[in-house]
């Protein structure tokens, strides 16, 4: 056995004296250069161009997910809302319901309350928004109102004093801040998406400025989205009542059995309209069932714009445009009125809080269910005495979602229409919807239509599907032409507060005006509307002659750097427009107070 182990003895010498002098022979200056090329270099099969193109399409997707994610959870949002608040007054207006359920709880007294607190509340909204959207972000702020909502939802479950006017008043409450903040978030998608498509021209920006009306065409596109996914909450929110409800309602020879005249021969809310609508009560268990339901789809909207809508701002960017100071962020709104262009446009505004003028707020059935609705809503919508003094004078109320889903249908298709500001002026989707309401309001001035009247189904179905057009046409167009004319991101929430905060308070005031006649508040609807087509088109036509714009300055973020977190100095200093509040050098034409190149490249976009 000895001599056979010598040789592998030798063998295993070898080959620790190969181990120790081939690492050494390749171990120069450049073998070592060579192995960390070969460890940290670039993959041979890496494509920068490539893969810079894959980050930018993940980024695009990312902006229409959260475009799409806003616009679901806004229908949710008010699908829940609206189909709740339908069917819960109705219920509340049947005097045998109310005397069996809540006989000693004043049920009549709590719902006029929760209805002046809805909207009472929205008119200090001005005074709060900016520092509420300021303070939590865009989307936080958006996360806060649908939470709101899900709580009046939640509160229908107990349905006493303290339960429902809290919850209404604070609904009023975020009523401007939810819609300032989706306004504000969907244009700020449409910038965002311009930048990615666009990135290898952002890098260059310095060498050559983007045009003013780059991103245009993609605020066209988002705003048209969003307004066609939420119109259809106006038929989502009918099927409460279309699958529930109208199991129990009389027929209309019971509820209009009293009723003599309709349109505008009637004075208020519908005169002799039956105190009793329900044949049968529903059991408590249904009714804790559709809540239930309703009370899901809520809390699914809060989950939608908590994991899939993104931020619209860097978290940079968001404490800049904090740190300018409260007192700042208080004022800016205010500020922004010497603006000729926002001052022309606030009868617009005005009008589009109008469009709701026939809601008659007494506690009668339709008009105070719809009246709250579209209180609540705060858009452009069909009006709900033409609803009630027409629709359902002549209808019935079993009937009632079906005019609705007709508006909702049609108002979510020609939101489409909206997209023909790609081609076209901007102005011409706003003249074409204020002229199908015009056309609608001369009509209906001269024709009442006759009670328990089926014939006469198609002709109202029409109005209620010309009405959504021409309200999808207003809502969508003034959205677009906000985001047209104010694209610095510093002004956008300032002025969607502005817009919405004009809305509010021309609601107000309808609330008060409830007792009028049909005719009087037709022919107020009316001259509303003229004026704030005149106006318009006078704010264009100055726009065109290069008229010089005067906008507020946005002061400069007050913060100082310590570590890694930027802490706010002096952040409730208010300060002045002239003491180191200038802008920055490439601030956007559209800011600019003496540039000539502003009125010009409107112009251009006025074809």
């Amino acid at each position: 056995m000895g001599p056979p182990e010598a040789p592998m003895e030798k063998d295993i010498d070898g080959c620790q004296d190969g181990a120790k002098t081939v690492p050494n022979a390749r171990l120069g200056p450049e073998g070592t250069e060579t192995q960390l090329d070969d460890f940290v270099g670039a993959h041979p099969d890496y494509n920068e161009e490539e893969e810079e193109q894959k980050y930018f399409r993940r980024k695009r997707l990312g902006v229409i997910k959260n475009v799409v994610a806003a616009s679901l959870a806004g229908t949710l949002t008010y699908s829940v809302y609206l189909g709740l608040l339908q069917m819960q007054l109705i219920l509340h207006y049947d005097e045998t319901y109310r005397e069996v359920k809540y006989s000693n709880i004043r049920l009549e007294d709590i719902d006029h309350k929760v209805l002046m607190g809805i909207n009472v509340t929205p008119v200090a909204a001005l005074l709060y928004t900016p520092i509420l959207i300021r303070f939590f972000g865009t989307k936080w702020a958006m996360f806060l109102a649908v939470g709101v909502y899900a709580l009046f939802v939640s509160s229908n479950y107990w349905e006493r004093y303290y339960t429902l006017v809290p919850s209404a008043v604070a609904i009023g409450m975020v009523i401007v801040p939810l819609w300032a903040s989706m306004g504000t978030y969907i244009t700020r998608m449409a910038q965002k998406y311009y930048e990615y498509v666009n990135y290898k021209e952002e890098q260059e920006k310095e060498k050559k400025r983007a045009p003013r009306d780059a991103c245009n065409a993609y605020i066209i596109v988002f705003q048209t989205v969003f307004y066609s996914c939420f119109h259809l909450s106006f038929v989502c929110a009918q099927m409460p009542m279309v699958f529930f409800l109208n199991n129990y309602l009389y027929q209309l020879n019971h509820t209009l059995f009293a009723v003599k005249h309709c349109g505008t021969l009637s004075h208020g809310t519908l005169p002799g309209f039956n105190k009793t609508v329900l044949q049968s009560l529903p059991r408590s268990v249904n009714l804790i069932i559709v809540e239930s339901v309703l009370m899901a789809t809520a809390f699914l909207a809060m989950l939608v714009v908590l994991v899939l809508c993104g931020a619209a701002y860097r978290p940079m960017e968001e404490i800049d445009m904090r740190s300018i100071g409260w007192g700042n962020i208080f004022q800016l709104p205010f500020k922004h009125v010497r603006d000729y262009r926002l001052r022309h446009l606030f009868p617009l505004f005005i009008y589009s809080g109008f469009e709701v003028l026939f809601v008659c707020t007494g506690f009668s059935l339709v008009g105070y269910v719809m009246g709250w609705e579209v209180m609540e809503q705060g858009q452009a919508m069909l009006s709900p005495c033409l609803l009630q003094n027409y629709g359902v004078c002549a209808l019935g109320l079993e009937r009632l979602a079906y005019l609705l889903m007709a508006y909702g249908f049609s108002a979510s298709a020609c939101s489409s229409l909206a997209l023909c500001m790609l081609r076209l002026r901007r102005h011409i989707p706003l003249l074409a919807g204020a002229f199908i309401h015009a056309v609608l309001l001369v009509t209906l001035f001269c024709w009442a239509p006759e009670p328990r009247y089926l014939a006469q189904a198609p002709l109202l179905y029409a109005i209620a599907a010309l009405w959504g057009t021409g309200s999808a046409l207003n809502k969508t167009g003034i959205s677009i032409l906000l985001g047209m004319l104010y694209k610095k991101k510093e002004r956008q929430d300032f002025i969607f507060t502005i817009y919405h905060w004009w809305q509010a308070l021309a609601i107000f005031t309808v609330y008060l005006w409830s007792g009028l006649p049909m005719k009087a508040k037709l022919s107020i609807m009316l001259l509303t509307l003229v004026v704030a087509v005149g106006t318009y088109l006078w704010m264009e036509r100055k726009v065109a002659q290069n008229m010089e714009v005067r906008l507020p300055r946005i002061p400069r973020p007050r913060h100082k750097t310590r570590g890694y977190r930027y802490l706010e100095d002096n952040s409730d200093e208010t300060g002045s427009d002239g003491d180191g509040d200038k802008e920055d050098d490439d601030r956007h034409p559209t800011e600019a107070t003496n540039e000539n190149e502003l009125g010009k490249e409107d112009s251009e976009q006025l074809g």
